[in-house]
C-alpha cells in the first residue's frame, strides 16, 4: 500500500507542479503534512542539496523520499510517479502544439500558468527562507531570528548580486562556513 501512495502522491506533485523545481515545494510540504514520511527540516535539507546536486528538485525530492520510506522501490516508484505525468503531457502537447501554437486559448492558458507558477515559487521561497532564517516557536527579535544564518544570508545574497562568480562556489563557501560557524538545525 505505501508504494502505491508513494506513486499516487508524487504522481499529483509532478501533475500539478506546474513551473517544475521549486514550484513543486508546496506539495512537497503537502506530502510532508499528510503523511510525516519526511519532517519539514529535511525537506529544507534535500533542497540545498537539490540546489547543489545535478537533476531538478522534485525528482531528488521523490527519490530520497521513496528511499527513505519504502527502499529502492519505493524510490523508483516514487521517482517514476513524479516524471510520468510530464512524460505524458509532453508527449501529447507534441502532437498537437504544431496545430495550435498560434492559438489565442494556448497563449491564453500560458499567460494564465506564468502567474500560477510564479506564486509556487513564491510561496515555495517563502517556506525556505521561514524554516532557514526563523526560529519557531520563539517570541522577540533576538530570539526568533537565526542570526548567523541571516548574515550569511545577507552576505550571500549581495555577493551574488554584484558578482556572476560560479554558484559551486558560494555553496561550498556557504558549507565551510556552515562547518565552521557551527550551524544547527533548530
Amino acid at each position: 500500500m505505501i508504494h502505491l501512495q508513494l506513486f499516487w502522491e508524487f504522481f499529483k506533485t509532478g501533475l500539478f507542479g506546474v513551473g517544475g523545481g521549486l514550484a513543486t515545494i508546496p506539495f512537497i510540504y503537502a506530502i510532508s503534512d499528510s503523511f510525516g514520511w519526511i519532517s519539514h527540516a529535511q525537506i529544507a535539507d534535500m533542497i540545498a542539496v537539490a540546489e547543489s546536486t545535478p537533476g531538478p528538485i522534485g525528482i531528488n525530492v521523490a527519490t530520497y523520499t521513496g528511499f527513505h520510506v519504502a527502499g529502492i522501490l519505493g524510490s523508483a516508484l516514487a521517482t517514476l510517479g513524479f516524471v510520468l505525468p510530464s512524460i505524458v503531457i509532453i508527449s501529447v502537447l507534441s502532437r498537437f502544439m504544431k496545430k495550435f501554437k498560434e492559438s489565442d486559448a494556448v497563449t491564453s492558458v500560458f499567460a494564465g500558468l506564468r502567474p500560477a507558477a510564479t506564486g509556487l515559487i513564491a510561496a515555495a521561497a517563502f517556506s525556505v527562507i521561514k524554516l532557514g532564517l526563523f526560529n519557531p516557536g520563539h517570541q522577540g527579535i533576538v530570539d526568533i531570528l537565526k542570526w548567523k544564518e541571516l548574515i550569511l544570508f545577507v552576505v550571500l545574497f549581495v555577493l551574488i548580486r554584484g558578482f556572476k562568480w560560479h554558484p559551486v562556489l558560494y555553496i561550498a563557501v556557504a558549507g565551510v562556513i556552515g562547518v565552521v560557524c557551527n550551524f544547527q538545525v533548530h
